[in-house]
């Protein structure tokens, strides 16, 4: 795909010239995925936020600060307003008459709802047949619990995330931070709308996508069918126990003399350091415990060393040692702690704006670092009553021609040096829509997703991972390495990395490198704290800035010392790799119109920032206001979890407002909770929740999981059974939406059960499932097809180690 350069296009002045200018989105979301379409405003789209005169059903519902909903305030900003009542026939005559020149539309209407208002994908079509419309639903818009209410309790439950979220003492789950669930589907969601204009600016055809926030989540919310960190050493999310897995000595937690501090020893280099802090106990000297599924079985003489050695540590000395001795350590900060902190100001990370008029706070920035400028707030949310902007365009993005059914990344080639989750996810979502994702590696510095707890050559998290690419084994720290390299890059359209800042610089191949070899180039970059600031050389993992970003403080059980709760969590991972994925679709787009590639940086810490946005403002003006809430929900009653009958068991209630009040006392027999003046405001019920809870549990209790949830929902109740990984699979739901299929590998006697696409799409294609590689398996392919190497010549660059190359292990015995 990649072409040469025109000549006469001047790289921009004064800052990044945004990718998605000249794309327009109507946005009719007025439900929790509102964000979706921030993440693209933020990246240059003309957003057209439509509201009724009198404002959206969304405004209100959120934190509010001051009078002011900062929810709705930061999911918004960005976008400009357009004012349109759809029950007005002149006013929708007028939205449909900027759906006309419009690029996509998003709504979460019912789809009676959107067939009454001409918005249906059919009278869409009729209107602009270049269109892409995307229906965003909590179950999606079509199947068995189409018509079910979700909430971010609700999809904890079904989605599997509630399952391994607590301590296998504590008898009941617990509910993960009320944030995380609508953020990450956010993300998914502006990802699906991204590759459908992509292949539709591609084809000429427009799209229909019926995207679920429920099954967003089973991919993207700690995935127990998806690409895992390297402590799990391959093991599939289907072989956790039936209770919450007890994962602390995955990346343990232990008290210092002011707080907490995690570590995270991965890899034998990181051992010895830990090794060499200790004082070299010899107890622990035999070099079986470099083997991190060793040093795990030990963790009971292991860790009372450590946790001896941190106690009289202040959390500050304790990471500053612990980097020295180069090994992955953070502080648990607070909400507050993460405010103050210094790195993340000079990161860009926060920044203090007038996020309304009169509301001044301290808020996250935006998601990315784009050719070298972290993208922040241009303009605050629109206000109501804006009118709706007019129909004329100046500009509309291209992309490549394509035939209709051709796969949306066809002829697209992409270098992937992305290591673990990240890595691995980025990578793929592109590989599974038809490029050529080559992904480089070597035995030097294995990725650490390879590593398998039975030295198997292949895991499940790996294949799910890299699914549908090719391995090239070659040596980058070479000089005959780094000029193969080079001449791939020539050839290539996107580079892909999650190192630490400066790796890729080291190696020779930074931003400007690669734009002298091939000016056309999109680079995606990625790390735990961003390329700028005195944190962004810290090693860091997905535990660590969890830690670090006041999220591991929030998840846990608020009257449990030590009680923290996501050690088995990939998060926000997966989500970052959609937030790649998107950027690098629009750089693409932005490089049809100038000739010239360009850069995407994020940091995983403004990923967990962004998704807690609201409660960070919220605690900027008023310190003291975000608490660990656990299972004790507020705002109404009766919510949170309650028993199931059945062993371990359980639902998940959530119940806001009086007419739902109302429908749980009639479905559960509770009459008299509706004469009872006490319950009558929500202020009420939360002051009574105890009670209601026990009652509620009392009907709970003497029913199978699945039925009593089935019930609530009948009656117009958020609700929703606990769901472990293996139930997906025999879900009926997800069977009729085609959410799973089967990944056939090689090392593997059966086919594994592998997610499906992201959405249900009329025009993209399903993808096809090709195996994950072993290392090196596509070398001598790659070597001779792209490389234009001969046979002597490939033998004599596989004897001096520039490359390397494996062979296929037997089937396993069943």
């Amino acid at each position: 795909m990649t072409q040469p350069p025109s000549a006469d296009r001047a790289a921009p002045r004064g800052g990044p010239d945004l990718p998605l200018t000249g794309l327009r989105i109507v946005d009719a979301v007025d439900g929790p995925l509102q964000g979706a379409t921030r993440i693209l405003a933020d990246l240059g789209a003309e957003v057209i936020r439509i509201e009724p005169p009198a404002g959206s059903s969304a405004r209100g519902t959120g934190m509010v600060v001051d009078g002011h909903d900062v929810t709705f305030a930061l999911r918004n900003a960005n976008k400009v307003g357009g004012t349109a009542d759809l029950d007005d026939p002149a006013d929708l005559a007028r939205l449909h008459q900027v759906l006309a020149t419009a690029d996509v539309f998003v709504h979460d209407d019912p789809p009676a709802a959107a067939h009454a208002r001409g918005l249906d994908p059919d009278s869409l079509r009729a209107l602009n047949a270049e269109l892409v419309t995307v229906s965003l639903r909590d179950f999606g818009a079509a199947g068995p619990r189409s018509g079910w209410l979700g909430t971010a309790d609700v999809h904890a439950a079904l989605s599997t995330v509630l399952s391994r979220s607590g301590l296998p003492e504590v008898p009941s789950p617990l509910l993960p931070p009320e944030f995380l669930a609508y953020q990450a589907a956010s993300a998914q969601a502006a990802w699906v709308i991204m590759l459908a204009f992509w292949h539709a600016a591609r084809t000429g055809q427009g799209d229909f996508a019926d995207f679920s926030v429920s099954e967003a989540l089973i991919q993207i919310l700690d995935p127990g069918l998806g690409s895992a960190g390297s402590a799990r050493a391959g093991r599939p999310g289907l072989d956790l126990p039936r209770g919450r897995p007890d994962a602390r000595h995955l990346y343990p937690i232990f008290p210092a003399a002011d707080g907490w501090v995690r570590f995270c020893v991965l890899s034998a280099r990181q051992w010895r350091g830990m090794f060499r802090w200790l004082g070299e106990p010899a107890e622990f000297a035999d070099p079986k415990y470099d083997n991190g599924v060793i040093r795990f079985g030990a963790a009971d003489r292991l860790y009372p060393l450590i946790g001896a050695m941190v106690a009289p540590l202040t959390r500050a000395e304790a990471v500053e040692q612990g980097q020295a001795f180069g090994v992955p350590t953070a502080a648990l900060l607070s909400v507050q702690e993460v405010l103050e902190t210094d790195a993340y100001r000079e990161s860009g990370s926060f920044t203090t704006t007038e996020l309304e008029p009169g509301l001044t706070v301290t808020a996250p920035t935006g998601l990315y670092e784009l050719d070298g400028v972290h993208l922040d707030i241009r303009r605050p949310a629109p206000t109501v009553g804006t009118p709706l902007p007019s129909p004329d365009r100046a500009t509309r993005l291209t992309a490549p021609a394509a035939t209709a059914g051709t796969r949306p990344f066809e002829g697209l080639r992409v270098l992937d040096l992305g290591v673990i989750v990240v890595g691995a996810e980025l990578g793929r979502l592109f590989a599974d829509h038809g490029a050529d994702v080559i992904k480089i590696e070597s035995t030097a510095f294995p990725d650490g997703s390879r590593q398998a707890h039975d030295g198997s050559q292949m895991t499940h998290g790996f294949a799910w991972g890299h699914r549908n690419k090719r391995s090239l084994g070659l040596d980058l720290r070479s000089e005959r390495g780094r000029a193969l390299f080079t001449r791939l890059v020539e050839q290539a359209d996107v580079v892909l990395t999650n190192f630490k800042p400066g790796t890729l610089a080291k190696l020779g191949f930074d931003l400007e490198a690669l734009t002298a070899i091939n000016p056309r180039i999109v680079l995606s970059e990625s790390s735990a704290f961003g390329n700028v600031g005195p944190w962004s050389r810290r090693m860091g993992y997905g535990p660590l800035v969890r830690a670090s970003a006041g999220l591991s403080l929030q998840w846990r059980y608020p009257d449990i010392e030590g009680s923290f709760s996501d050690a088995i969590t990939i998060f926000p991972d997966h989500v970052v790799g959609r937030l790649n994925a998107i950027a690098v679709t629009a750089l693409l787009l932005r490089r049809e119109r100038t000739g010239r590639g360009g850069q995407v940086g994020t940091a995983q810490v403004d990923a967990i920032f962004n998704a807690m946005g609201d409660r960070l403002v919220a605690e900027s003006v008023q310190p003291g206001t975000i608490r660990a809430e656990g299972n004790d929900r507020l705002l109404d009653a009766p919510r949170g979890i309650v028993p199931a009958a059945g062993d371990d068991d359980w639902v998940v209630v959530d119940v806001r407002g009086d007419d739902q009040f109302a429908a749980v006392a009639r479905t559960i027999g509770r009459p008299e909770w509706l004469t009872d003046p006490s319950l009558a405001t929500a202020a009420g019920r939360v002051q009574a929740r105890d009670r209601l809870r026990a009652e509620l549990a009392a009907w709970t209790a003497t029913r199978p999981a699945v039925e009593a949830a089935e019930i609530l929902q009948t009656a117009g109740i958020p609700a929703g059974n606990l769901v472990r990984v293996p139930d997906l699979l025999t879900d009926d739901h997800l069977a009729v939406r085609q959410a799973f299929d089967r990944l056939p590998q090689p090392q593997f006697a059966d086919p594994l059960p592998t997610h499906g696409a992201e959405a249900r799409f009329r025009e993209v294609p399903v993808p096809e499932w090709r195996a994950a590689p072993v290392q090196g398996e596509h070398t001598r392919e790659i070597a001779t097809d792209l490389l234009g190497l001969g046979d002597d010549e490939i033998d004599t660059l596989l004897t001096d180690g520039t490359l390397e190359e494996s062979f296929i292990q037997p089937v396993a015995a069943r």
